[in-house]
């Protein structure tokens, strides 16, 4: 076995000029730039929405100051059910993948603590949350036999593109201790600490068909499959305030996630140790992130809330060799921060409890323009305002019943987005270290245009939840 660092060799500003992977993008925004939104399925029907409502455990995934709202103890716990089909077209032919995936979604509780004295501070408040969700992506593409690559043009050896698949298992976890305190029922502070850990097993496999009698062959792009395992932490702090009777302000702010992930790869033609297998470590920063929050409550049976986060910074790896440089240059050049919409609102016709929510999320991408493959095999330029990955939709809705001590909440929540997903672009230049080609036990392929399938991205989630106040 190998130690060495990843190769990711040259992205340049417009994009990849000699790339890797663009899974190395995908994962860095999407996996260790995000979080677990997985609360309960109150939470969940709100659109993630309680920055300034707080009162439950799932505050310490918006804004921990919403623990000192909580005026009694409570437990609860979600099963989560998750199904997400992906539609890749390209060339006039499209495949669909669906699955369904259940789990623990999320445990919280909050533990009150009211101070029998004559200070204005009236609770403190302790509480945890576990949030978990699958981060499990499959995209198979169909095949284009307009489309051919040469192995040995002298001897008229080619084949033409059978099909394309990205596969992504694994999943992500954030575990959140936080304490909360409520002075004069009026002002709410709170602070949290977070801990991440994630898992992806991931592939990237091309098919090809010989032009002479159709024999299948697989091809896997160099240093793929790859395994990860990252652990993470970062921490929090927020405010509430009532401004009236009927209003409530909240801010929050969230420190990076400071990542340490192990990795192994498979690479393949190496000039010193031919097929093998590396291990490296990694450290990544995630986007520090800061929210603002307004709630609008007239009475005890009706609530609305709307927060807004923003990105403040960008992802970057710790630099250990040039190809981190350039991987941070790309982050510098072509990311936009994030920006997330979310807004929810309760309300209660006695023991029942109705609720919806909406959230929308920017796209983390710049416009960027790539050589790719047209669906007559010819190779031009096109410019893609969602490569990679895209902004993304989300609608829910939700229903409870309140048994006094115990409760019982349901909710189903629908994301969507549409992207375009570049793969196949690899190249071998053994004199400048470079080797981002795709390799069967006998072949390799080698391109320097893209091709590229349209994504049509569908997720149904539905959540439980059972809890107990006390």
């Amino acid at each position: 076995m190998l130690k060495k660092s990843l190769v990711l060799m040259g992205v340049a500003a417009a994009f990849y000029a000699q790339a890797q992977d663009v899974s190395i993008i995908r994962n860095s925004i999407d996996v260790y730039s995000g979080s677990p939104m997985v609360g309960s399925a109150k939470f969940n029907a709100m659109g993630g929405a309680n920055g300034a409502l707080g009162g439950d455990a799932n505050s310490l995934l918006t804004n921990p100051a919403g623990l000192g709202v909580a005026i009694s103890g409570e437990v609860n716990g979600t099963l989560s059910i998750s199904n997400y089909k992906n539609t890749s077209s390209f060339g006039g032919a499209a495949i669909d993948y669906n699955k369904t995936k259940g789990n623990l979604g999320n445990v919280g509780a909050v533990m009150t603590f009211q101070l029998l004295s004559e200070s204005a501070w009236k609770f403190i408040n302790v509480g945890v949350n576990f949030s978990s969700q699958s981060i499990d992506n499959y995209i198979e593409t169909p095949g284009n036999s307009n489309i051919i690559y040469d192995f040995d043009a002298a001897n008229n050896i080619s084949s033409s593109y059978g099909g394309h698949a990205y596969s992504r298992s694994g999943y992500l976890t954030r575990t959140s201790l936080g304490v909360g305190a409520n002075y004069n029922h009026a002002l709410y502070i709170g602070a949290g600490l977070n801990f991440f850990n994630t898992s992806i097993d991931q592939y990237d496999t091309a098919r090809f068909n010989s032009t002479a009698n159709g024999a299948a062959e697989y091809f896997n792009k160099n240093e793929t499959p790859f395994f990860e395992r990252g652990s993470g932490f970062s921490a929090s702090l927020g405010v509430i305030g009532k401004v009236g009777p009927m209003f409530r302000l909240g801010a929050s702010i969230e420190t990076p996630t400071f990542w340490e992930i192990d990795r192994s790869y498979d690479f393949y033609n190496d000039a010193v140790y031919g097929d093998d297998t590396a291990i490296e470590n990694r450290r990544f920063t995630s986007p520090l992130k800061a929210s603002v929050s307004a709630a609008f409550v007239p009475s005890k049976n009706f609530s609305l809330d709307v927060d807004y986060t923003l990105g403040l910074t960008k992802p970057k790896y710790k630099e250990y060799s040039g190809a981190d440089v350039e991987i941070n240059n790309f982050f510098k050049d072509n990311y936009k921060n994030l920006s997330e919409l979310r807004i929810g609102a309760e309300y209660r016709l006695k023991q029942v409890r109705l609720r919806g929510g909406y959230s929308y999320a920017s796209s983390p991408i710049d416009a960027l323009t790539v050589s790719r493959f047209s669906n007559d095999g010819g190779i031009s330029d096109a410019s893609y305002s969602n490569l990679i990955l895209s902004d993304r939709n989300a609608l829910s809705f939700g229903i409870g019943y309140d048994f006094g001590s115990f409760y019982i909440d349901g909710s189903y929540q629908n994301i969507s987005s549409k992207y375009t997903n570049p793969f196949m672009f690899g190249i071998l230049d053994t004199a400048n270290g470079i080797n981002s080609a795709y390799y069967s036990p006998t072949r390799t392929i080698e391109s320097d245009a893209y091709i590229v399938s349209d994504v049509k991205s569908v997720r149904n989630n539905f959540f439980l939840t059972l809890g107990w106040k006390f």
